[in-house]
Parts: C-alpha cells; sequence; structure tokens
C-alpha cells in the first residue's frame, strides 16, 4: 500500500530497541483518510474470505479494524485489556506479552460477542512478536470460531511474530513490512501491490 509506505517513510522514526514510533498517524493520533484507505485495502485483501466478524484488540487496532468493518459491513469486536465493571463474567480470557510495553496482561472478549463458527478476520496495528495476534487465535479458538486470516498494518519482519503465524498456517497479509530498522534507517520491502 503505497501510501502508507510513503507515510511510515516519513513520518516514522526509530527509537531505542528497534521500536518504529508512528505515533502522529497510526496510533495516538490518526489520520483518518489514511485508516480508512487501510480499512479498504485488508477489503479487498480478504473479500472473498466469507467475514462474519473482526477482532482485534484495544486499543491501536480498533480504528483500522472499525474501517475495515465498515467496508465488510460486519461487527468489529476488540479484546479488552481491562475488564470494567460493567463487563460480562462470562468471558473468553487470553495472556499477551506486550514488546513495546514490556508487560504481560488479560485479554478478555465477551462471550456473547463471539459464537462457534463465525469465520473472523483478525486486525491489528504491529506485528513484531505476534504475541497480540496469537492471544486473539487462542480466544477465537475458545469460541469455536473460524480464523480467515490476520490483516496487519505494519509487521517487523525481522522480529519471529509473523513467521509465527505463517508457520500455524495463518494467512497474513501486512501492508507494509519493515525489513530492517539498522542505522537509524527504515527499510520496507519492496513487495507487488495485490
Amino acid at each position: 500500500m503505497e501510501s502508507l509506505k510513503q507515510r511510515v517513510l516519513k513520518d516514522g522514526r526509530i527509537l531505542d530497541g528497534n521500536i518504529l514510533k508512528v505515533d502522529s498517524f497510526i496510533n495516538h493520533q490518526i489520520d483518518p483518510r489514511l485508516a480508512f484507505d487501510i480499512g479498504k485495502e485488508f477489503y479487498n485483501r480478504f473479500k472473498n474470505a466469507e467475514i462474519d466478524k473482526i477482532l482485534t484488540i484495544e486499543t491501536s487496532g480498533i480504528a483500522f479494524a472499525v474501517c475495515a468493518g465498515y467496508h465488510f459491513n460486519v461487527p468489529v469486536v476488540f479484546a479488552k485489556k481491562r475488564a470494567g465493571l460493567n463487563m460480562s463474567s462470562e468471558v473468553y480470557q487470553s495472556k499477551v506479552y506486550s514488546y513495546t510495553k514490556q508487560t504481560c496482561y488479560t485479554i478478555s472478549v465477551s462471550r456473547q460477542f463471539l459464537s462457534p463458527g463465525e469465520n473472523l478476520l483478525i486486525i491489528d496495528d504491529f506485528l513484531a512478536n505476534g504475541q497480540a495476534v496469537s492471544g486473539m487465535i487462542d480466544i477465537a479458538k475458545q469460541a469455536g470460531a473460524k480464523i480467515a486470516g490476520a490483516g496487519i498494518v505494519i509487521e517487523k519482519s525481522f522480529q519471529p511474530g509473523g513467521e509465527i503465524l505463517r508457520s500455524l498456517g495463518i494467512r497474513v497479509e501486512s501492508l507494509v513490512i519493515i525489513d530492517s530498522l539498522k542505522n537509524n534507517k527504515i527499510i520496507i520491502r519492496e513487495a507487488l501491490e495485490k
């Protein structure tokens, strides 16, 4: 996705620990037109997969999941990192380790929002070590749902997440793949547009 690639190159910043900071347009301040285009691109890549619902994790994945949900015309469910008083006690849960926050947390989805046999598309903003997506896969399996694939806004290929998910047979569609952040330079994999 050329517009996303150019935005990453223009506005992305590299921090210590192989962290790519894109908070000016992805995960703190969001560019609505870009988010809408990202949702449309996920729709184009998965439109033949008969998606029933989209599953994401709070908070950074929500905007892109909602934009994709608009194009698919399906509900979006997001796993919560903290269960509030208004959340049902009947939940699916999974443990997730956050690479950027260096902490482990439990994600939860109310059982009423996922059903056996539903075909889910997982959407997330970043794929590094694959923990968030793996946690959502675990929740989908607990619900008896099927996984059509994972749509990722930015994948860091030099970390193992993408390889792990693909080895499990998960269809991973990443809109931008970062091959390196070495020497303070963002190297994006050149790929044919789909």
